[in-house]
């Protein structure tokens, strides 16, 4: 009944498409639409391109006149005109169109919205036809934080943390799950967007996907699949219960349920324990001396444990590959370094902790480690300053012949979590040395950017990233209506020239 009504609801706002004046903004190197846009009227009207890049206007007080759009997006630019303002000024007609290039400046190109309320909107009121059938709402979610994601029975398993829901502003905090096709396999090509089935709670919104307290915060990280004991796959991850993002109660080892659909407590993970995947980690896997491991990012790959369920329970099995001497802890100025020769031995060590680009920087400040020393630590290629990296993935590359990464910068210069890097290296472990910024943000957030190997296109040379869009972290800026605290796709073609110097060791 309600997808009748919403396809009802669609047909009748594409049937009114010509009250309307339309204005595309264009990638002017692809050609293709650009969402994110914003175009702004002198008297501060704002508009936002929806995920084909179109703004539909049926402002009464501007049809049949001309009106000036000031044009602004994160990481594009618009040619200035004589004064040096950044618009056009387009006679605005009922049932007429306008195309609008935009030259991109970010390395990346940004594709669309996968989560949230009126991805296609302006598209829809416009008649134009939506790639996705859920084109404005969908599970009645309108943001979704930090993806997860792992191929699962022959699917793509999503999972993401806190979700917002458009009837009351509480909405599931208990982490928020979903299923599409493999591309290929029924699922449509991911330059065009997803098809995404979520778990529903049979009222209309989704379900609780980890259930395993009462109350507070789960978040769900480090998901992956392994056999079991008898050879069925199953779908592991770890989980945090949180107060806030500064206070964790407990966490542990989950696994998926599939006849209740939903996640099931293995065990509990001591809060102390220095090796448990952090934040968001991203798995991935890798073989070394014919022993297959899977490696958590940080972003750098420095915990791993061997690929069967026995090891991932073992806590004793797991290891980081740390310069810390064999069973330290970081303690500022007074952390035990695992010295030789004057220089910090870096290497796989069980029981002991790894170490974030934070934590190093804070060592070699004090003067106990040198950064050229350090196989994590990337610089930035066009200044060579250090880079202070934050989270992110890595993902064996085939095109590249090296493992990359798609990492965040801590605190960066134009905006504190929204700076976007690519770096690769030949081995998981290193050396990581340059970086190349590949998606930048003013004063707003793209955070736990993932790479989604599994879409990878054209043996490697086109791969695919999303991060939450939010301006949680970066102070009182006016939330961007309907992208806020969603996921936005973007593609990076890794034959650019410009990232031709980042080379792996």
């Amino acid at each position: 009944m309600i997808a009748f009504l919403l396809s009802l609801l669609i047909a009748l706002a594409q049937s009114d498409g010509k009250r309307y004046f339309a204005i595309q903004v264009v990638d002017e190197q692809t050609g293709r639409g650009v969402p994110l846009v914003q175009l702004e009227t002198v008297d501060n009207i704002k508009f936002i391109t929806d995920s084909n890049g179109l703004v539909a206007i049926d402002d009464p007080a501007m049809m049949n006149q001309k009106v000036f759009f000031k044009l602004t997006s994160h990481g594009y630019e618009f040619k200035k005109d004589i004064f040096d303002y950044p618009g056009e000024a387009l006679e605005v007609r009922a049932g007429e169109r306008s195309t609008l290039k935009i030259k991109r400046i970010n390395v990346a190109e940004r594709l669309y919205r996968i989560t949230g309320a009126g991805i296609y909107r302006d598209s829809v009121l416009l008649g134009e036809k939506a790639p996705i059938k859920q084109p404005l709402l969908n599970a009645q979610i309108v943001g979704q934080d930090s993806a997860q994601t792992a191929i699962y029975r022959g699917k793509i398993f999503w999972i993401w943390g806190d979700t917002s829901r458009l009837s009351y502003p509480l909405g599931n905090f208990m982490s928020t799950g979903a299923t599409s096709e493999l591309p290929g396999k029924g699922g449509l090509d991911p330059s065009v967007g997803i098809d995404l089935d979520y778990f529903g709670d049979g009222k209309g919104f989704v379900k609780k996907m980890a259930p395993v307290v009462e109350s507070g915060l789960v978040w769900i990280d480090g998901m992956l699949t392994l056999p079991d004991e008898s050879g069925n796959e199953r779908l592991f991850c770890f989980y945090g219960h949180h107060k806030d993002l500064a206070t964790r109660l407990g966490r542990g080892l989950l696994v998926f349920n599939d006849q209740k659909q939903e996640f099931e407590r293995v065990m509990n993970i001591p809060l102390d324990w220095p090796l448990a995947p952090s934040g968001f980690s991203q798995p991935a896997r890798y073989t070394e001396n014919g022993v297959e491991y899977i490696y958590f990012n940080d972003p750098y790959p420095n915990v791993r444990v061997r690929a069967d369920v026995k090891s991932l329970k073992d806590l004793a099995n797991w290891e980081a590959f740390t310069p810390l001497a064999p069973g330290a802890r970081f303690n500022g100025k007074s952390t035990k370094l695992d010295m030789h020769d004057g220089k910090a031995t870096w290497g796989w060590k069980r029981d002991t902790q790894p170490l974030n680009s934070k934590q190093q920087r804070e060592l070699i400040d004090a003067g106990l480690m040198k950064l050229e020393d350090s196989p994590q630590f990337l610089r930035d290629i066009d200044t060579n300053q250090p880079i202070l990296m934050h989270g992110g993935s890595v993902n064996w590359n085939e095109y590249r012949k090296a493992y990359v990464m798609i990492g965040l910068q801590g605190d960066g210069a134009t905006s504190f979590l929204g700076e976007v890097w690519y770096a690769e290296a030949k081995q998981p472990t290193g050396p990581w040395r340059l970086a190349k910024k590949i998606v930048t943000h003013n004063k707003y957030s793209l955070y736990n950017p993932v790479h989604h190997a599994f879409f990878d296109q054209e043996g490697g040379r086109l791969i695919y990233f999303e991060g939450t869009y939010a301006s949680t972290f970066t102070g009182p800026e006016l939330a961007t209506p309907r992208y806020e605290y969603n996921q936005i796709m973007y593609r990076l073609d890794l034959s650019d020239p410009r990232l031709k110097a980042v080379q792996g060791e």
